[in-house]
């Protein structure tokens, strides 16, 4: 879970993004804060925790915004530019991604999340556990940053294979001023960027 930031925003690879002229303003209500717990509750709904426990500590909430002392995003904090939620967590043994930017505010993206999974908890309550099961296959997350980009890491650095750490590091920060969200860059350019770096740094140990 630890390859998944919780900021800036890890967008899942793979599902394409809203663009900014087609977000929605949407007919959600409730504060950032309230939001942000009733996702949170439905999560511990749908993997069964038993009241007075929560899944908390092995949820990551990415996003561009703040974070707070215990990895939460700041729900006081400024509206960021891209409002986009991605929420991972475990499930079965196998890791899911919740993502959602449809909306203008991060808020109502959690909110999104949040009715969405509330929705899939209804298909085993009125269905099976099998349809549930099935219905969760489009969900699971794709290979985290540092994995799966193999020899293509080289290129995506623009150096030669098998090249020193401080070669590697270089081009990394080079890049990184380029692809980084703040920068003006996409979430998934900056995801490529550091799955390269970490497969060319295993690479070479």
């Amino acid at each position: 879970m630890s390859d998944y930031s919780a900021y800036p925003l890890c967008w899942p690879l793979g599902q394409p993004r809203t663009p900014f002229m087609a977000r929605e303003r949407g007919t959600f209500k409730g504060s950032p804060a309230m939001v942000r717990e009733e996702m949170i509750a439905e999560i511990d709904r749908l993997l069964g925790v038993s009241r007075g426990w929560t899944r908390r500590d092995s949820i990551i909430i990415s996003s561009n915004l703040p974070l707070r002392n215990d990895g939460m995003p700041r729900a006081g904090a400024s509206e960021p530019a891209d409002p986009g939620i991605a929420v991972y967590f475990d499930r079965n043994g196998k890791q899911v991604c919740f993502a959602c930017d449809k909306y203008d505010r991060t808020w109502k993206n959690m909110r999104a999340i949040a009715k969405t999974i509330e929705a899939m908890r209804g298909i085993e309550r009125w269905g099976s556990k099998e349809m549930l099961d099935r219905a969760f296959t489009g969900f699971e997350a794709l290979p985290a940053p540092g994995e799966g980009t193999g020899a293509d890491a080289w290129k995506v650095l623009g150096i030669a294979p098998r090249s020193s750490s401080e070669a590697i590091e270089k081009a990394f920060r080079s890049l990184a001023k380029q692809c980084h969200p703040d920068a003006g860059g996409s979430a998934e350019s900056w995801h490529l960027l550091q799955s390269a770096r970490a497969d060319a740094l295993a690479q070479i140990t």
